[in-house]
């Protein structure tokens, strides 16, 4: 014991360079060749967003035919004596709901997979013995996730709107990604997904069991919104509007069509932004709390 004591305060045990901190950096550089090395992951990302562009690119190609109809006869007398004029919704198919879900239901299961992943394989132990700090490998999965989900979703919406607008630029019923209105389509039909796949982290770590966690966060981002449906009661409609997937229709609803409304009581364009961040500020702060207080 005293030998070793001795040893210990040596001059050259005290010369020794202590093991140096991981940087942030570092910790974003691990959770990277995590992911990277997962081809399920890459696959189901890719795949998604590949039929996302799909469906909208073939949903404008398919109105072209009805376009070319309606622009013969632009205004139409209904039955009823009420004088029907032709207009076109340019981002009702370019950047459509059924398609953007394929892209949140892909982040989603993929902000899953990143939390409950190495919980289900013990990974998560040498993790944590390596970075004693769970928040910050909770910050790098979060800057990570964030990072690859959004610039693929931005390619996502830039080419499905300007692929959509290309082919309605020679019907002149188009519009231009300097509009307004598109921009802040855009932004939110990228910024979904990312929210999406915050939540699916936040189940993750919450479950920790691979179908358990993709199946509830399916339920929460598809099926629960359906029971808060109709314009019967206002409250039902106010608490719709807290789904991520609504707060979508919202910022991507064309305000400009006079068919076409949002119901009796819609929610604003501020109330859908704050709906995002509101769900990722829950699920980045549920997901460290989890971590931090569970066992590995």
């Amino acid at each position: 014991m005293s030998t070793m004591t001795a040893a210990s305060k040596s001059p050259v045990a005290a010369q020794l360079p202590a093991e140096p901190r991981p940087r942030f950096r570092d910790l974003c550089r691990m959770e990277w060749i995590k992911v990277a090395s997962l081809r399920s992951t890459w696959f189901v990302l890719l795949a998604a967003a590949v039929a996302t562009v799909f469906i909208n690119l073939n949903g404008v190609h398919s109105d072209l035919q009805y376009i070319d109809r309606d622009l013969a006869h632009p205004t139409q007398v209904m039955p009823d004596g009420h004088v029907w004029h032709f207009y076109y919704d340019p981002l009702r198919r370019s950047l459509s709901r059924i398609a953007v879900q394929l892209m949140m239901l892909g982040g989603a299961a993929i902000g899953a997979l990143t939390m409950f992943g190495e919980f289900s394989t013990g990974q998560i132990r040498t993790t944590f013995a390596a970075v004693p700090k769970r928040g910050g490998v909770v910050a790098a999965k979060v800057t990570v996730l964030c990072a690859i989900t959004t610039v693929l979703a931005l390619a996502v919406a830039l080419v499905s709107f300007l692929g959509g607008q290309a082919m309605l630029a020679s019907r002149h019923v188009g519009t231009s990604i300097g509009d307004h209105d598109a921009q802040i389509a855009i932004a939110a039909y990228t910024l979904v997904v990312p929210v999406c796949a915050l939540v699916g982290m936040l189940f993750g770590a919450l479950i920790r069991n691979a179908t358990a966690s993709i199946v509830a966060v399916v339920a929460f981002l598809f099926l629960l919104p359906a029971f808060f449906g109709g314009d019967k009661y206002r409250w039902v409609v106010e608490v719709g509007h807290l789904f991520p997937g609504n707060a979508e229709d919202t910022l991507t609803f064309w305000a400009r069509d006079p068919y076409q409304t949002m119901g009796k009581w819609p929610a604003s364009h501020t109330h859908a932004w704050l709906v995002y961040a509101g769900w990722a500020v829950i699920s980045i702060a549920t997901a460290l709390v989890l971590v931090k207080k569970r066992d590995a």
